[in-house]
């Protein structure tokens, strides 16, 4: 695989991102539902108060996407949460090792965030290695957190604290 490159999402990059979110072994572990319209996408990317978009590509094909949101409230201007998902043909390839580089560095060095929070379901062994990997910690269980495929799954909160 060619060199993964971290950058800012552009506008240009939903159709990317809608046929990436569209496949089922990417939104089977996501809060996103099947057969998303090509507006949701356009919408997302349009700048928002503390929202950071971020895409992995390689060969100039967009192949992960995480978004980071830093929190607006005062009080809570320290902590910042994501998602994250990564093209089925691109899991388990170090895309999201990427990301999550990329977006540490943001928070640690650049946005003066101190606690970095998440939510992932309790079954999703590849995406809890990588977070664990990067320092994150189960701090909670979300009992029958969400639907997916007419069942109700667990989700765990995790978190990092900076330093």
């Amino acid at each position: 695989m060619s060199k993964i490159v971290v950058r800012h999402a552009e506008a240009r990059d939903a159709e990317s991102l809608r046929q990436f979110y569209a496949q089922p072994e990417v939104y089977h572990n996501l809060l996103q539902l099947p057969h998303p319209p090509a507006e949701l996408w356009e919408d997302r990317l349009k700048p928002q108060p503390g929202r950071r978009q971020l895409v992995a590509c390689t060969d100039e094909q967009v192949v992960g996407n995480l978004t980071l949101m830093v929190e607006q409230n005062p009080r809570r201007s320290h902590v910042a949460f994501f998602g994250m998902a990564v093209s089925s043909a691109f899991q388990n390839r170090g895309v999201a090792s990427a990301l999550m580089r990329e977006m540490i560095n943001l928070c640690d060095n650049w946005l003066r965030i101190e606690r970095i929070e998440l939510t992932v379901f309790a079954d999703n062994a590849p995406a809890l290695a990588v977070y664990r990997k990067f320092g994150f910690e189960i701090e909670g269980t979300g009992k029958r957190y969400a639907l997916r495929n007419g069942e109700y799954v667990d989700s765990y909160y995790m978190a990092r604290m900076k330093g």
